[in-house]
């Protein structure tokens, strides 16, 4: 034992020795310091006065202004403790015993994750549990209340009997976590319990039991193992419903009484290139995960896949078995639709040197799919030339390898140009094996009442060969303060016309979507997939901006038109969804498309991105987006303006603003709100509101949002509140619709 003392006094009469003044004493690792200290050597017994401070070997500080111990420092009683451990958490009590080293028991004790009030020590922290006793186990790890008060902002809002919490050195421990509460017309009031098995270091399970007043109980079970390389996690779900009837008609959810799923996911890193993993849900109908919220595999469209995917530096390898499930209630509807990936397998290789002074990329991709359903979407004849009904997914098999390889370098001239010679070429391996409802259907295919030319195979070879020139003459103009880069940019490829391109019989698959943009003004191949090749011969022609000034801000634009100058037009070309059908490239000269954006250091951005008519100079798309903050204040919109394409099954012009804010109007409470108004349908589609408050001990959310059909004058509002407590657990009481 160390002590220091500013005097030392003994009284042999009495049998004890005081140390006095700016006492501290060092035993064993643990520290103690008061103003005075007495020992009693008959009794082996100090006693402590005066400011008391003892920090034990974990590093835990208790303060008294009276205290007695054991000469050992580990056994003893106090009044008036108070304690403060290492992780922020706080005791205090009226009276408190240190039974051993590794118990103490506090009478009518308060436990708290808040830090006091600095200014205000006395005042009650935002939340607080008050018992009657509170035993702390130190070698088991727990705190334990014996008829605890929870208390909030001073006020008591629950009562237990008894329950027991791990202590701030546990990371993991068995025992029940915050229930979860919900409602819905169909379900009923739902509660769910979840109790959390802490089996090992490396795996551990989750039960959880769901009781809904209209359906009955659910059970729930998850278990999660975590290994050197990676981790892995099964979930099974299952109920007996009670009164299917609740659900609509007609429906999935009420098909059925008995209802389950089970689900799992795992990645693992075989080594520092290759990772492998899963993600797949089976469940007893397309609805279970979806109807019950089951964590993780609920999404509208939930992605079941088992992927391998290799990186070495520039080169890309990817491996994916896929399947897409649309969890929705009707009998029949999306998801019989939706293809089996078997597989999609995407390859990218590039040469770490150069290659006659360029540089060479190689890509693969092979895709196989099968769809069990054929799918069809009648499109008003609206333009010559079109398809007057779609057919986004074929009935069989469909299958395509593809291998291309792009070679391009810069040369920069004597007058500052920049050259860019660029050669591709590609070839495409496709078998078909389609249902005699597909061949029909596409046999059958018209454009404004006129039979199209198909040509149905089991077997097609596409080949496609480019020779590209870009030309820069990159302008830079730079003064003290600023820094500005103009840049005509002009390209011209050459290439014969597409292959099968005045024919339908290729399924498209992974090129359906078609968005012509500032964004995509200068590719190579404006096509979104590998399913259809652009050919022809076509020149890109623009203006590209660039600039900085001296306090941060960065501004950047683009303007251009594409010319489409011989060979078949890809864009105007025939097609199973009709791809390039009013996407501003189906003519031979293009629509101008455009992009301005600026953004500040301080994360202020605004952008506009827009595509005129050619010739009449109609708006036929914008997009605005804007966002920043000032000081608390953080707002952020976006303006889209979309013409109506009756081929893509949008026959109505689509014209949105979505705004988006959020304040901090304290140092702990914030405010926040959005809003999404369709000025076609002339409403509010969503609007929702809500305040949150965030310490350092305690989080509370409450929001309420409404959402609206645009074509219906339905309302469904939905009210949701979540309470976190700093060493307790979260609180979600649910989401609550009104409709």
């Amino acid at each position: 034992m160390l002590l220091e003392a500013d005097t030392l006094t003994y009284d042999n009469d009495a049998g004890a020795v005081t140390a006095a003044g700016n006492v501290r004493i060092d035993y064993n690792g643990i520290r103690l310091v008061a103003q005075r200290v007495t020992f009693y050597r008959e009794s082996k017994r100090l006693v402590a006065y005066g400011n008391v401070q003892m920090v034990d070997r974990d590093g835990n500080k208790s303060f008294a202004e009276e205290i007695d111990v054991t000469d050992n420092l580990r056994t003893g009683f106090v009044n008036a403790l108070r304690i403060e451990t290492t992780d922020k958490t706080y005791f205090a009590s009226e009276s408190a015993e240190q039974r051993s080293e590794d118990v103490t028991r506090f009478n009518n004790g308060v436990y708290t994750a808040c830090e006091p009030c600095e200014e205000n020590p006395e005042k009650p922290p935002l939340w607080r549990i008050r018992s009657t006793t509170i035993i702390w186990n130190k070698k088991r790890k727990t705190i334990y209340f014996v008829r605890p008060t929870m208390e909030l902002f001073g006020l008591p809002i629950a009562f237990f009997p008894a329950f027991e919490i791990p202590d701030h050195t546990v990371k993991r421990k068995s025992g029940f976590l915050f229930p979860n509460f919900r409602w819905s017309s169909t379900l009923g009031f739902g509660a769910s319990v979840p109790y959390y098995w802490a089996l090992s270091p490396t795996y551990d399970l989750t039960t959880t039991l769901s009781g809904y007043t209209r359906q009955g109980f659910l059970g729930e079970a998850e278990w999660r193992q975590r290994f050197n390389s990676g981790q892995y996690s099964i979930k099974v779900a299952g109920i007996y419903q009670l009164q299917p009837s609740l659900f609509s008609a007609g429906t999935v959810d009420a098909a059925q009484r008995l209802r389950g799923m089970i689900g799992t996911k795992g990645q693992f890193q075989i080594n520092p290139r290759w990772t492998f993993g899963w993600d797949i849900l089976v469940q007893s109908d397309k609805n279970f995960a979806a109807t019950y919220g089951i964590a993780g595999f609920n999404d509208s469209v939930k992605r079941d896949q088992i992927y391998l995917t290799g990186l070495n530096k520039r080169n890309y390898f990817d491996m994916r078995v896929m399947r897409f499930q649309v969890q929705e209630s009707a009998l029949v509807g999306s998801n019989e639709v939706q293809p089996w990936v078997l597989p999609l397998i995407d390859y990218s290789y590039t040469p770490d040197r150069a290659v006659a002074g360029g540089e060479l990329n190689i890509d693969v991709n092979i895709q196989s799919l099968r769809r069990g359903a054929l799918s069809t979407t009648p499109t008003a004849p609206v333009r010559a030339g079109v398809i007057d009904t779609n057919i986004p997914g074929v009935q069989g098999w469909a299958k395509r390898l593809t291998a291309e390889a792009e070679w391009k370098r810069n040369l920069i001239t004597p007058g500052g140009f920049v050259v860019t010679p660029i050669l591709h070429a590609r070839g495409d391996a496709i078998f078909q094996n389609l249902s005699a409802a597909t061949n029909t259907a596409i046999a059958g295919l018209t454009a404004d009442g006129t039979p199209l030319a198909s040509d149905i195979r089991s077997t097609y070879f596409r080949y496609m060969a480019t020779a590209g020139l870009e030309v820069r003459w990159p302008f830079v103009f730079a003064s003290e303060n600023s820094s500005h880069v103009v840049e005509p940019v002009a390209q011209i490829f050459a290439r014969p016309s597409e292959p099968f391109a005045t024919t339908v019989g290729i399924a498209n698959e992974d090129a359906q979507s078609m968005v012509f943009d500032a964004s995509t003004l200068f590719e190579r191949d404006k096509f979104s997939g590998y399913d259809r090749i652009e050919g022809g011969v076509r020149a890109n022609v623009g203006l590209r901006y660039s600039g900085i000034v001296a306090n941060g801000w960065t501004a950047s634009a683009i303007l251009g038109q594409s010319f489409h100058l011989a060979g078949i037009n890809s864009f105007g070309a025939p097609d199973l969804v009709n791809a390039g059908a009013f996407s501003g490239l189906e003519t031979s000269r293009s629509d101008y498309v455009g992009m301005l954006g600026v953004a500040s250091p301080n994360g202020t951005s605004a952008s506009v991105s827009a595509r005129v008519d050619e010739t009449t100079y109609d708006l036929r798309r914008i997009d605005v987006k804007a966002g920043g903050s000032v000081g608390q204040v953080a707002v952020s919109g976006t303006y889209s303006f979309i013409q109506a394409q009756p081929l893509y099954g949008f026959s109505a012009n689509r014209h949105q603003l979505t705004t988006s804010a959020s304040a901090k109007v304290h140092e702990f409470w914030s405010v926040f709100g959005s809003a999404t108004y369709d000025f076609v349908a002339n409403k509010l589609l969503n609007n929702s509101i809500g305040f949150a408050y965030d310490d350092e001990c305690f989080r509370f959310v409450f929001s309420a949002s409404q959402s609206r059909s645009s074509t219906s004058s339905a309302v469904s509002t939905s009210v949701g509140l979540q309470l976190s407590f700093r060493t307790l657990g979260d609180l979600n009481p649910g989401a609550f619709s009104l409709r």
